[in-house]
This record gives C-alpha cells, structure tokens and sequence, in this order.
C-alpha cells in the first residue's frame, strides 16, 4: 500500500505541474489570432498518418531518418507499456494487461526489442552532436543552451530505455529463478540476460523494483522536461501533421480585411448591403508574437530545431542572414518573454520590444525567396514563407518600410497602372523602329 500512496503523490504532482505549463501555453496562444480553419478532416489525417507515423520526410535522408523512425515508432509502442504501469501503480497490480493474452505478448516483445534499438539509436544521436560537425546543427541562433537541451533529452531517453530493458531483464530473471509464470515475451532481454547472466532471485527482483521506479519516475521527469525542450515535438508533431496547412506550398493566404476593401471596390454598392461592424481594424500583418495566427505559434512550439528548413534554404546557402529555423525560434522566445507580461497586464500590453527588428531584423525578412523549399522540407509540416510574408505586409502597409527596388515599383503601380517606369501610353514605343512582317 505504502507503493501506491509514494505512487500517487508522484503522479499527482506530475500532473499538476504538466497542467499548469499546458495551462499556461494555452493562454499565450490566446493572445494571438484566429484565423486558421480545421477542415476536411479526413485529408488532414491522411496527412498525419504519412508524415508522422510514416514518417514519409524524416526518410529524404534514409539512414539517419531510418534510425529517428525507429525512436518514433519505439515510443509509439513503449507507450503502451507505460500505461500498464500507470495502471500498475496505482492498483498495486503486476502486468495488468497480460489479460491481452497473444497481443500482449506482441506488445512487450516489440516493446523490448524497440528499446535495444533506440539505446543504438540514442547512441548515435549524442555522437553526432558530441562527436561530430553536423552543420545544420549550428546557426546564430544556435546558442549553447540549445545543444545542451538537445544533450539532456536525448539523455534522458537513453535512461528511459535503459531502464526499461534492465526492468524486463529483473523481471525475467526473478521469475526463472522461482519458477514463476512469465507474462509477455523479452525477446532482447532474454538474449541480454543470458549474455550478462543471472544473480540470485533476490537480486533481480531488487534489480526489477529499482529499474521500474527509475523507469516510471524519469518518464514524470520527462514530461515535464520536454514542454521546455525542443524536445516538445514529441508530444506535438503528430498534432501539428493533422493541422497542417492543405494549400498548395506556392499559395499564400490573403488578408481577409483587404479583400473585403477591394470587392467593395469593384462593387460600390455592396456598402450599402453589407452588415455594419463595430470591430476594430486589425493590424496588418505581423509586428509581434500576439499578431500570429495561433496555428503558427503552435508551429514555433513544435519546431524541432533540425535544421533541415535552414539546410535548403537558397537565401540562406548563398550568405544572406535569413534562417528559417531561426524565424520560429525566435517567435517561441519572444513569446516566452511577453505572454507572461501580457498575462497580467492584457494584450496591448507593450515592453517596448518586438518581435520585428528586436528579434528578426528587416534584413532577414526581405532575403526570403518564398520558394517555401523549407515548408517543403520540414518533417512537421511548419509552413515559414506564410509567416515571413506576413512580417513583410506590416513594414509594408503599416510603416511603408521596404527595400528602395520595392519602392520603385509600388510608385510605378500607383502611377502608371504597371510595375514599369513608363506610362500606358509609352509601353510600345520600343516597336517604331521595328520591321514587322505581318501576313
């Protein structure tokens, strides 16, 4: 009984301290703006099953996406496990589920045998950022807590699985040794027990106790880690894949605010019929984090901070200072720092800052191609050319602020109905001294 009590209390506060970071979370995606439709659901599950359980982009690099699809799927099934242990916990049970019969004995088996390849996985994983210059891995925006944070959750599921395996291993032995009924097959801890060998009855039962409680007490630790973690895709990607946007990458959405003005336009007396507003004009485009659309803000908090957006980048490649990872990380700081802020003063709350030119500056914004090869390449289906643009619309039609070339041509459309310097009436002057054959 005294287990399940210690059990509870760690759960309990597990619980309540996940609840108030989601808690918390939600409320600075209440800041931002509406304006994203959930629709055609079954398009958007699609979707989701290709690129996060079939992890159809991770594979564009096939053998280390092989080794990130292994620690996807692992953990997809290893959840399982941990339910039962949930469960476990609290009632004082011991293998809950073994009431599955045959298709338990598919879970723990590919459950173990999933946990010996992520320790590989794992392994190779910390290599490459210990060991070995991946430059996607590096950036301006890249600072040393980064690669920390990257070290301490891959660090944590190291132990995770560790853990996990030495608890199968515990069980397996103590139960050989008493002559008990094993309940699922350890097909990876059976070879590792034998490789290892066995203590005493007494010493693998201690080693089973002690290895489900690091397991079960890591996995609290986990939680509440990852929310603070680049790590959090864990928990999002799958969400993030089912919301992602379904238009084509080339297509950028129009502002509705401006569209109503130009059909009013066109149609005069389309005033008089449509119903009066008293809402207040929004800002056009994006100034700072509250301007977003939540669906963005969802999408700097699932960023995983591969790089593989920045990889590709043409913009980025070629010198220029833009980094699209960078534009998502930094709209998740900015975040961070004013949504406590505008918790206790409101929304118009202003600190004198934001996200343009404090945090992405006009430079980076204008270096985007929108070739949207980042959108493209993303395993989580976050679309940074739409936010982009939309920084660009709020120095545009807010601050009249863009690159001299710009300018010209907004002069030119203004007065001469064309983006060229010459009027309508000069556009064919070129041709007076052209001999045409015309049959």
């Amino acid at each position: 009984m005294s287990k399940q009590i210690v059990f509870a209390i760690a759960l309990l506060i597990t619980l309540g301290i996940f609840s108030y970071t989601i808690y918390r979370l939600f409320r600075f995606m209440s800041f931002t703006r509406k304006g994203f439709r959930v629709d055609h659901l079954w398009k958007r599950f699609g979707v989701m099953m290709s690129i996060s359980f079939g992890q159809k982009k991770i594979f564009r690099r096939p053998v280390i996406g092989f080794f990130h699809a292994i620690v996807f799927w692992g953990f997809c099934v290893i959840l399982i496990g941990s339910i039962e242990m949930v469960i476990d916990g609290l009632t004082g049970t011991e293998r809950v589920l073994r009431l599955l019969g045959p298709v338990y004995d598919f879970i723990t088996a590919s459950g173990d045998i999933f946990a010996f390849l992520i320790v590989i996985s794992i392994a190779i994983f910390l290599s490459r950022r210990l060991f070995f210059h991946i430059k996607r891995f590096e950036g301006i925006e890249m600072k040393k807590i980064s690669h920390i944070d990257a070290n301490i959750a891959l660090s944590l599921i190291m132990l995770l699985m560790l853990s996990l395996l030495g608890m199968n291993m515990g069980y397996l032995g103590s139960k050989n040794l008493s002559g008990a009924e094993v309940f699922g097959l350890y097909p990876a801890s059976d070879i590792l027990l034998k490789i290892f060998g066995t203590g005493t009855g007494a010493g693998m039962a201690m080693q089973y106790q002690v290895c489900w409680w690091t397991h079960i007490l890591t996995i609290f630790v986990f939680a509440n880690v990852l929310p603070y973690s680049k790590h959090f895709h864990v928990f999002l990607s799958v969400p993030n894949t089912f919301l992602s946007r379904l238009d084509p990458l080339g297509k950028l959405p129009n502002m509705d605010n401006i569209t109503r003005e130009v059909k009013l336009m066109m149609d005069p007396n389309a005033a008089f019929s449509a119903p009066a507003t008293d809402a207040p004009v929004e800002r056009f485009g994006v100034k700072d984090c509250e301007d977003v659309v939540w669906k963005t803000y969802f999408d700097s908090l699932t960023c995983t901070e591969c790089g593989r957006c920045t990889s590709v980048c043409p913009a980025n490649i070629t010198g220029k200072k833009l980094s699209p990872r960078k534009v998502m990380m930094d709209l998740r700081a900015r975040m961070k720092e004013k949504g406590p802020l505008m918790m206790k003063h409101g929304r118009d709350y202003s600190d004198g800052k934001s996200y343009i030119r404090d945090y992405i500056s006009e430079e980076e914004i204008w270096a985007c191609t929108t070739c949207n090869a980042c959108a493209r390449e993303c395993p989580v289906n976050i679309n940074h050319p739409t936010l982009i643009v939309e920084m660009r619309r709020y120095l545009v039609m807010e601050e009249a602020s863009a690159p001299g070339e710009l300018k010209a041509v907004f002069n030119n459309i203004e007065n001469n109905g064309a983006p060229w310097q010459y009027s309508a009436d000069d556009r064919l002057l070129w041709t007076k001294d052209l001999e045409l054959n015309i049959q």
